[in-house]
């Protein structure tokens, strides 16, 4: 399916973002309960694939992969070939990192940033040779203000002329200056047309500070992806006697369903994704759809906010485990 149609249907808007379990070290939080002790390949290819089973039957549509999330396209092309009547799933996938981890939870360097045309002009190829005509959408990964690709011109010929194939093109964004990454990338036009039709940011009950660009963004015409929804893993669990264990346990939801939904009332919110790693975590995510928040409690939840620094400098110090 196009991720034009996704982008404009107002359900579903849950997702899988498929970082969590593409390769065997990442920085969510409670990665030694939530993975065996084997991060072999195929150890991560049954659990990716399973993760993905449990989210389609959930009702999601839009799995999100990257080059530089280890094997998760080359595990996310097996799910699709091997469930050929999955035609209804919208792929997106991010290209500007490349990974090398070389499979080692313990590497000194898990990825190497660069949004050059040569690395682009690579992994597309990469990309394509994995998941061919179902990439509907493909993203800058992590577009900061100070990026090259906001200003190459090279570069958006070639992200254009992958529009024109009808492939969505689109970045994400993260750091303490998201909002002002997000407002620059709105700005980049070619032959007079915007060339981003999407944005996927962070933004969590920890973290809004996108919140207004974003809205921008939506009024805008572009769809609008959340990413680390969950803060990665700091709001799977609420301290006792904070406003989302008191709201959690008011409505009977476990904190990470108050902590998505309190996203899904955003107007402006198109596709939040759950970074889930096991089935457990997918459906208790998938409650937050069905999760309705009154206007009183949406506004006790806003206490959580950090300033954008604090949070980012706590998120680059997280281990990678």
């Amino acid at each position: 399916m196009p991720f034009d149609r996704l982008a404009a249907a107002p359900l579903p808007r849950l997702g899988l973002g498929l970082a969590a379990v593409g390769r065997p070290g990442y920085i969510n939080l409670h990665r030694d309960a939530d993975l065996p002790a084997d991060r072999t390949v195929d150890a991560m290819r049954d659990r990716a694939h399973h993760v993905l089973d449990t989210a389609y039957a959930a009702g999601m549509r839009y799995f999100d992969a990257a080059r530089s999330y280890g094997r998760a396209e080359e595990f996310l092309a097996g799910w699709l070939a091997a469930r050929p009547a999955a035609t209804d799933v919208v792929i997106g996938s991010k290209w500007g990192y490349t990974y090398t981890a070389d499979w080692r939870a313990d590497a000194k360097v898990h990825e190497v940033k660069d949004h050059g045309t040569a690395t682009y002009d690579r992994q597309i190829g990469e990309t394509r040779a994995l998941l061919g005509d179902r990439l509907g959408l493909y993203q800058i990964h992590s577009v900061t203000p100070d990026s090259p690709a906001l200003t190459d011109r090279a570069l958006h010929a070639r992200l254009a002329a992958l529009a024109a194939e009808g492939v969505a093109v689109g970045f994400s964004t993260s750091g303490a200056l998201q909002a002002e990454a997000i407002r620059a990338a709105m700005g980049v036009t070619v032959d007079g047309q915007r060339l981003f039709t999407a944005v996927q940011a962070t933004y969590n009950l920890l973290e809004p500070s996108a919140g207004a660009a974003l809205a921008e963004a939506h009024a805008a015409g572009m769809a609008v992806i959340v990413k680390e929804g969950m803060a990665n893993g700091r709001l799977a669990q609420a301290a006792p006697g904070s406003v989302l264990a008191e709201i959690a346990a008011a409505t009977g939801a476990a904190p990470d369903a108050v902590a998505l939904a309190a996203i899904l009332h955003r107007p402006w919110a198109g596709v939040v994704l759950s970074g889930a790693a096991t089935t457990a975590q997918v459906e208790a995510n998938a409650a937050a759809a069905g999760l309705h928040l009154s206007a009183e409690r949406l506004a006790r939840l806003t206490a959580l906010a950090e300033p954008a620094p604090l949070y980012w400098r706590e998120r680059s110090a997280l281990p990678w485990t």
